[in-house]
């Protein structure tokens, strides 16, 4: 079998609007998530002679990986018997950082085993995905999508203008589970009826307003974001918003001449900034290595 390649584009949360958790603690959200040139690269190969199962390299994540456990679910709920692959994933998403990095690459695993095995329906990648995380489903196909439920609603909104971005990321982490648990102790969460509301303005193509319910929760946690969304506004943003749990944050731009400016000014403070563009399905196609 050939060895397959693909993009695994992060994602920022352009408006996040959050519920009380469910009977199932889940918490029901509303969100329009954009996919981001800022990518994750997989490549995915039969493993080598006498090994056993499929390995996850992933250089610097330690541990189970979310990617391989998509692995394992595509073969149990297809019965795919292909040999063991060996799948590897070099890393530019931050990592525990509210960009989806860990959800990005499950979801690039679920499309470059459905390619190795030779296709699968698309709803069942997408109940596999659910089954996996909740930033999975809106990573299947990147792009700019509403979420909803507790992540396993995917509607897929009109791609955008172009624009830019400055992405800066943190050395610090921060627990998603840790940011909801602050949420629910600080934050007074939406009524079912507002994320209904919401939810039918996204899908009538109304421009996302630039709130994140879980921004004041991740800021509790880890005050140093203050300041980066200071310097990003300084630096000539309109917008300046923490992504998902955090810790990173965002700027938005009018384009992205703008946005790289802004980072080479952002660099030499926050020496990971970089800018990006959005990203969709094409850039994520998986192709041969």
């Amino acid at each position: 079998m050939t060895a397959l390649y693909a993009r695994a584009p992060g994602k920022v949360n352009l408006s996040l609007f959050v519920g009380a958790p469910r009977a199932d603690g889940l918490h029901p959200l509303v969100s329009v998530v954009q996919a981001v040139t800022v990518a994750d690269e997989l490549t995915l190969a039969p493993a080598a002679a006498g090994a056993t199962g499929d390995e996850v390299v992933c250089p610097g994540v330690d541990g189970p990986n979310l990617a391989g456990a998509a692995l394992a679910a595509f073969r149990a709920a297809t019965g795919w018997d292909g040999p063991p692959q060996r799948l590897e994933i070099l890393k530019r998403v931050p990592i525990a950082a509210g960009m989806g990095g860990g959800s990005a690459d499950a979801a690039a695993a679920l499309r470059l085993a459905a390619r190795a095995a030779g296709g699968a329906p698309a709803a069942l990648l997408h109940e596999l995905a659910v089954a996996l995380g909740a930033d999975v489903p809106s990573l299947l196909a990147p792009g700019r999508v509403l979420m909803s439920g507790a992540g396993e609603h995917v509607d897929v909104l009109p791609a955008p203008a172009s624009f830019g971005l400055v992405i800066v990321p943190s050395g610090h982490a921060l627990s998603t589970p840790a940011v909801y648990a602050e949420f629910d102790r600080g934050s007074t969460a939406r009524a079912p009826g507002e994320l209904a509301q919401r939810a039918a303005a996204a899908r009538a193509g109304e421009p996302p307003p630039p709130v994140n319910d879980l921004q004041d929760a991740a800021r509790t946690l880890y005050p140093p974001i203050d300041a980066v969304l200071a310097d990003v506004r300084a630096a000539g943003a309109h917008t300046a918003m923490v992504s998902g749990s955090g810790p990173t944050v965002f700027g938005l731009f009018d384009d992205v001449a703008a946005a790289r400016a802004a980072a080479g000014v952002l660099a030499a403070r926050h020496p990971g900034a970089v800018a990006a563009e959005p990203a969709d399905a094409a850039y994520a196609e998986v192709r041969a290595a």
